[in-house]
């Protein structure tokens, strides 16, 4: 909606409104962003800022608008030069390195539907059914240079997306050190901001900060979106007004937040200019990645409800859009590169025993490969781990009824490689410098044609003839020693950028000749869980990590930007391998439920007890799978607080289904009541509730069982893990019939859990790390 006489942009979805203007020289002053406006232009004058005087030191725009002080106004994107003396989200230089720019409104026009980009990147899709376009142009007021601001508005999923796009008009060439994606303005009104931080096997930890005056920044410049800090951010406010913000792309990102002296708030993501220049020749364009913007005045869950619907619908693309995801089981924590055939089909075995839907084998079994010092670039098998070859595995695996995957790596090199022995210069590294190394691999320059042309022959033809349903793309380092004889660079500050665009240009060619293969991109984990790869890629291998207790912080820190859909999450072997942590096979699988299901463990040597066990938690995922990977998600109680209790719940868009995630981190001696109060019910059902049965192993007793068992049993001893293998307890009775305002309101007190003084059929034990999941059904009372 444009109002012509007020100058108003109107750019509404379901449930939100974001309102800008255009000022009277010319700028674009941003109004409003909240919650839906019914006749917002009644109300044009009472949201712009007042300025009939003087702001202290400042400098006014020019002599004909004395009080216009750019510094203090709310825009929709910034230059310096001309009296903002904020951080700017377009920085262009020109003759004898000069940078000040002023964009005033030329043009706008509005397209149905989104228009398809040039730029070579990734970006979200949608029909005029689902979305409009507004392309406003803006002219320099004394060069030949345009920009465009692109807005597209997916009303369905209460989101907005931005870019920018620069146009060069001249006869001679500038260049571009910063164009941020999109930049947003608003009063200071006692933000929060929350980001995602952390590492290798500790991804996207939640972090929540008041802001205060200064200026904040959240970045990668790795060459990796990063574990670091994920470009995905929240603005929130006690009240539940919560915006959200996150990048389409795959580099080096920043998310700049600035509290101004003036009370007002800058917020602004795109490439990092830290690690970015590009040389825009005459009459050329270039354009930024695709930001993505969503408000709710229901705090986090809204905000990310938002994301997760627009994920799925359109960002997710292809086969596997909105299509259930198989449960794998992937053989490296199983056997780590030490396989034979004969290990493998029995692995595959077994787990097609137990309802496992997709084989995976991982690294090591291409080149000479027996650990991570060689063979990354001769993707052809590995002759004398594989003698029958790839396509037999494969065969062996599809006749077992399930799906074949494999894991690779193609964006490496080792030294040790007939690739590198063909092609050295294909690896980055300096000429003359020594190159820091990662993994004991280096990295192949994907901005070249030649290199990109090779991986993808050699590619499709190993999964040709492996008849691949499945592709794990990983990438173990991050960038180090940036060169690249690529002629198409004209200075290095070009290559973190240009290696993007090669690599999409790269899984764009691969997804599109394997339209039917379910990839899933992994860097190290979660070094890469983005946008971009998602446009590419149905899923995401979440983290290393796969200790039940940091994955409770790990997956709900990633949930807040991404559905559950999109991230891979897997049981494995306790002790755990990341952090040598003993938790409940149960537990394990209790937390891995929320997300797309795997195993990676060597099942074959689970006892029956255990493989019992996980032939009910696959039974009992199939049940509820849809509802797992495409329900609406709500983080109750958070994993990152002080509580010693997580709730989560996913919940079916009617409402007539419930999971809930009860966990705990640590056993409480002589607890208080559990109590279990849950929001995300429709008020006016009745619901049985009552949770997945589970099995409790009695080594959890301990010598405890003495105090019932004819014998003595020794902890730890031979008896002890006789009676462990051959028996097992059935997890609590417990069973309510209430009604949704209960259950929202007042909660349920559960039963007791054991506290050192007793045991029976009702005592809930869950111990260090314990969990369950709590079934709620909505019943109908009149056929009862």
């Amino acid at each position: 909606m444009i109002s012509k006489k007020d100058r108003l942009f109107n750019l509404s979805t379901k449930h939100t409104s974001y309102l800008f203007a255009i000022t009277e020289t010319g700028h674009l002053e941003h109004l409003y962003y909240g919650r839906f406006l019914s006749n917002p232009t009644i109300s044009v004058d009472a949201l712009s800022e007042k300025r009939s005087l003087n702001i202290g030191t400042s400098t006014a725009y020019d002599s004909d608008h004395p009080t216009l002080f750019l510094t203090n106004l709310c825009m929709e994107y910034s230059t310096m030069g001309k009296g903002d003396y904020r951080e700017c989200s377009v920085t262009i230089e020109y003759t004898k390195g000069m940078q000040t720019l002023d964009f005033i409104v030329k043009s706008f026009r509005i397209l149905p539907g989104k228009p398809r980009t040039f730029s070579g990147l990734p970006e979200s899709y949608g029909d005029k059914s689902t979305c409009t376009t507004l392309e406003i142009t803006l002219k320099e007021t004394c060069l030949p240079i345009r920009m465009t601001l692109t807005y597209t508005v997916f009303e369905d999923s209460d989101v907005i997306t931005r870019r920018a796009t620069i146009y060069n008009d001249s006869t001679s060439s500038v260049r571009i050190k910063n164009l941020a994606s999109a930049q947003l303005d608003l009063d200071a009104d006692d933000w929060n901001l929350v980001t995602f931080d952390g590492t290798w096997a500790r991804e996207r930890y939640m972090n929540e900060r008041a802001l205060l005056p200064g200026i904040y920044i959240n970045d990668s410049k790795t060459g990796v979106s990063s574990a670091d800090h994920n470009p995905c951010i929240f603005l929130k406010k006690d009240d539940g007004e919560c915006i959200g913000m996150n990048l389409i792309y795959s580099g080096n990102h920043r998310e700049l937040v600035e509290v101004s002296p003036y009370g007002k708030i800058r917020v602004m993501t795109g490439i990092n200019p830290a690690t970015f220049s590009w040389e825009l020749s005459a009459q050329d364009r270039f354009q930024s990645p695709e930001a993505v913007l969503t408000y709710s005045h229901q705090g986090m869950n809204g905000a990310s409800a938002n994301f997760h619907h627009f994920i799925n619908n359109h960002i997710v693309r292809g086969t596997w859009k909105l299509r259930e995801r198989p449960i794998l089981i992937n053989n490296w924590e199983a056997t780590y590169f030490n396989f034979t055939e004969d290990k493998l089909l029995t692995l595959a075995k077994e787990s097609a025993d137990l309802g496992i839907e997709l084989f995976v084998l991982d690294d090591g079994w291409f080149g000479l490969r027996n650990d991570d010092t060689t063979s990354l670039g001769d993707w052809t098998v590995n002759p004398k781990k594989l003698p029958s070859g790839l396509a037999w595995l494969s065969l062996e695996v599809h006749r077992l009824g399930m799906m074949f995957g494999l894991w690779v790596e193609p964006e490496m090199i080792s030294i040790e490689s007939q690739l590198y022995k063909k092609h050295p210069d294909w690896m980055i590294a300096i000429p003359g410098r020594r190159p820091s190394v990662g993994r004991n691999q280096y990295i192949l320059d994907l901005s070249r044609q030649d290199v990109r042309d090779y991986l993808f022959k050699s590619l499709s033809e190993t999964w040709h003839l492996a008849d691949v349903n499945y592709i794990k793309w990983d990438m173990n380092r991050v960038f180090s020693d940036l060169y690249s004889a690529n002629a198409e660079i004209h200075n290095h500050q070009e290559f973190f950028h240009r290696y993007v665009l090669g690599l999409y240009d790269l899984l764009g060619k691969l997804t599109q000749a394997f339209p039917n293969v379910l990839f899933e991109s992994c860097a190290s984990g979660g070094n890469r869980f983005d946008l971009g790869m998602l446009c590419y890629m149905s899923q995401t291998w979440t983290s290393d990590n796969t200790d039940a207790l940091c994955r409770l912080y790990i997956q709900e820190g990633t949930s807040c930007g991404y559905p559950l859909s999109t991230m891979g999450s897997h049981v494995s072997s306790s002790p755990n391998h990341q952090t040598l942590r003993r938790t409940d096979l149960e537990a394990r699988f209790n937390v891995a439920a929320f997300g797309v299901l795997g195993y990676e463990l060597d099942i074959t040597k689970l006892n029956r007890q255990q493989k019992e066990a996980v032939r009910s938690q696959i039974a009992f995922y199939k049940a509820h799978r849809s509802l797992l990977q495409y329900g609406i998600f709500t983080r109750i109680k958070l994993a990152n607080s002080p509580s010693n209790q997580i709730v989560w719940a996913v919940a079916s868009q009617d409402k007539s289904e419930l999971l809930v995630l009860f966990a705990q981190k640590l056993n409480l001696p002589n607890p208080a009541s559990d109590k279990l109060r849950v929001e995300a019910v429709d008020l006016h059902a009745v619901y049985e509730v009552f949770p997945r049965q589970q099995k409790i192993d009695i080594k959890m007793f301990g010598d405890l069982l003495n105090r019932v068992s004819p014998v003595s049993i020794t902890e730890g001893g031979l008896a002890q893990d006789t009676i462990s293998k051959a028996l097992s307890l059935e997890s609590e009775i417990e069973h309510y019939r209430v009604s949704g305002e209960q259950v929202a309101f007042g909660g349920i007190k559960l039963n007791q859990q054991f506290g050192g003084t007793g045991y029976d059929a009702m005592t809930r034990v869950l111990g260090d790390f314990g969990s369950r999941i709590y079934i709620f059904k909505k019943i109908n009372l009149e056929s009862k």
